[in-house]
């Protein structure tokens, strides 16, 4: 079934490579008006069936850059924000809590959860009732992530806490939240920098599929959730695992 989203308005947090380019495209190729915004290098718009996704620098740890740079991304988009999708996030290195430095903890934190805070407080006065926000944690709020990522996977499952608390807040504006829990996704950044090889491949063979996730797996279940089939669906979390992982 093809989702329609013509007439609708995207905002994508780190939404130029891997897994959040995937949404990017997706939400274009089904007919929606895409701002990704981008926190590092050159972004060069892209256009997907027609659509052309236009991009704007964010640094999504920064409270008064992200009121900013929201305001900006509505008035690109024509005065409204139907969808936020909060992508921008990182491991920005395996470091175990016994060596870990504050500002390597806070540095995580803010990147996952606090950008996330920012970001929906934001965009909400843009936001029309009956909008869509989904939030990106990550399997490793379930099992608390790979050596080195303690903290990392506390900040995803903020996440998860996050999401349904704002679920509550915002069901009244008819708003829904909800969380995708990504495992394994191959052929992202990532991995590609912080899980060696036999990591990966030994991921994949515990995987029930028997293979890793691809970034279009995880942009395939944003747009159900984004969708009016999803329409009384919110607090959740979908979890995109293969099977590796189940709650």
């Amino acid at each position: 079934m093809h989702i329609d989203l013509t007439g609708k308005t995207a905002v994508v947090t780190g939404g130029n490579s891997g897994i959040g380019r995937a949404f990017s495209m997706a939400l274009a190729r089904s007919g929606a008006s895409v701002v990704a915004t981008y926190f590092t290098g050159d972004f060069e718009p892209f256009a997907e069936d027609g659509q052309t996704i236009f991009g704007v620098a964010l640094d999504a740890t920064d409270s008064e850059q992200v009121d900013a740079v929201m305001a900006e991304a509505a008035k690109k988009l024509g005065g409204k924000v139907d969808i936020l999708i909060n992508n921008a996030g990182g491991l920005m290195g395996r470091v175990l809590a016994s060596d870990m430095s504050d500002e390597h903890f806070h540095n995580v934190m803010d990147t996952n959860f606090s950008s996330a805070f920012y970001c929906t407080r934001a965009v909400l006065p843009y936001m029309p009732d009956g909008g869509r926000i989904v939030n990106l944690s990550s399997l490793a709020a379930h099992d608390g992530g790979g050596n080195g990522s303690v903290i990392y996977a506390a900040s995803k499952a903020a996440v998860i806490g996050f999401t349904r608390g704002m679920a509550k807040e915002l069901g009244p504006r008819n708003i829904t939240v909800n969380a995708l829990a990504p495992g394994f996704i191959a052929n992202t950044a990532f991995h590609n920098t912080f899980t060696p090889e036999a990591v990966q491949e030994a991921n994949v063979s515990k995987t029930p599929l028997h293979r890793a996730g691809t970034p279009d797996d995880v942009a395939c279940a944003a747009l159900y959730l984004i969708s009016d089939m999803s329409s009384f669906i919110t607090g959740e979390v979908m979890e995109i695992n293969g099977g590796l992982y189940f709650v």
